[in-house]
């Protein structure tokens, strides 16, 4: 055996360009879907930089990366008048300020709302814009339109390129239960929701989770986040092979975590690449706050197994049948590829059912045992969770 021989004969180097292989094909067969915008600017960059420079009452205004603590205090002194003024001031700083008063949030988010829709509304028949541009300001225009109806209650905002949102369905304030959807690839603003089959989206998702909730449990005080409110990777490709997006998203989800009021208990329901942004968040976030994360449709979190995550909240796993992830090699070489399988009796993870459930997207249907499960881990009632075969998945549970 030659060199060349040798070197390609190791199994990690085997394994590796298997893993190249699997990726360059999924992301050449369909499966990568890109999109180019025109829109969107960069005008949260520009609202914090004049954020920056202002003040209120003589008093400067507080960083806005500074920790949650330190902007709930900020607003808590201020009071609330001076609050709404800075919310009119700079809607979309106030608007994704965690810490800040939450209906604050939702009053900043929809100015910057009607804002957002008025200037794409104009774009839309720009004749600067190349045609793909004017259809893409009328699709986010109608966005826009769609988040300000029915009052809606945002809890982020961001224009600036593919756009980012969050919602909250509940009262958020005053949950004693809190479930945050974490989505994964080709998650932005415009896919952010939609009309047909909504539950492959996280609006839906999260309604969807919310509904059930309320149907089994209508005296417990819940709340759900369908929270997109982080750059995600493009199609399977490269962006969704590496850690790069999940590292910076992780350090969002973590403040807003930090930032969810101290009563309620915490669960993390987090889809494909989604999953991958919790595995890397789960030491940072802090102890005590999240109960249970749930990932659904994994390529995997970035460890070998679930005790390595650092985290003191249960570890659950699903994936269905049909789900096409299962066939991306779950491994980890040099960076690319996200670890060991979730659902693999090695990881640790607690396995669930998810019988019904269709495809990779399918998971919050109505009538899934993956919903059922979701609902009864949401409100801590884990006797009624259907374990995998298998899997003793309720043992020890407190």
């Amino acid at each position: 055996m030659n060199l060349a021989d040798e070197r390609f004969s190791s199994p990690s180097l085997r394994a590796f360009l298997a893993l190249a292989v699997v990726f360059v094909m999924l992301a050449t067969t369909g499966w990568t879907v890109l999109r180019h915008h025109e829109g969107g600017g960069n005008a949260l960059s520009v609202a914090t930089a004049a954020w920056r420079h202002g003040s209120v009452g003589g008093r400067p205004l507080p960083d806005p990366q500074a920790a949650p603590g330190v902007i709930a205090r900020f607003f808590g002194a201020i009071g609330p008048e001076s609050g709404k003024r800075l919310a009119d001031r700079y809607p979309l700083v106030v608007g994704n300020l965690d810490g800040a008063p939450l209906t604050l949030r939702y009053q900043a988010n929809r100015r910057s709302l009607v804002t957002a829709r008025a200037e794409e509304t104009a774009r839309s028949h720009s004749p600067e814009l190349t045609a793909e541009g004017r259809q893409d300001a009328a699709q986010r225009a109608d966005r826009y339109a769609s988040l300000l109806a029915g009052g809606r209650q945002i809890l982020a905002f961001d224009p600036t390129g593919r756009g980012r949102a969050a919602e909250v369905f509940g009262d958020l304030g005053d949950a004693e239960r809190v479930a945050l959807v974490v989505p994964g690839v080709d998650t932005d603003v415009l896919s952010f929701e939609r009309a047909a089959d909504p539950t492959r989206a996280p609006v839906g998702m999260a309604r969807s989770l919310y509904s059930a909730e309320r149907a089994a449990a209508p005296r417990t005080r819940t709340a759900v986040i369908a929270w997109a409110d982080y750059t995600t990777p493009q199609g399977v490709g490269l962006d969704a092979s590496t850690g790069e997006l999940a590292e910076q998203g992780a350090v969002r989800l973590a403040a807003l975590v930090r930032a969810l009021p101290a009563r309620g208990h915490v669960a993390l329901f987090c889809h494909s690449y989604g999953s991958v942004l919790c595995g890397v968040a789960a030491p940072e976030l802090p102890h005590g706050r999240v109960s249970d994360i749930i990932v659904l449709g994994s390529p995997g979190m970035r460890v070998d197994k679930a005790a390595d995550l650092g985290t003191t909240a249960r570890v659950w796993a699903t994936r269905d049948s049909t789900d096409w992830i299962s066939d991306v090699p779950h491994m980890e070489f040099a960076g690319l590829g996200h670890g060991a399988d979730p659902v693999s009796r090695s990881f640790g993870a607690r396995v669930v059912t998810s019988d019904a459930a269709e495809g990779h997207a399918g998971y919050f249907r109505a009538g899934t045992d993956s919903l059922a499960n979701f609902t009864s881990i949401a409100l801590g009632r884990y006797a009624h969770v259907r374990c995998a075969p298998g899997s003793d998945c309720t043992a020890d549970m407190a």
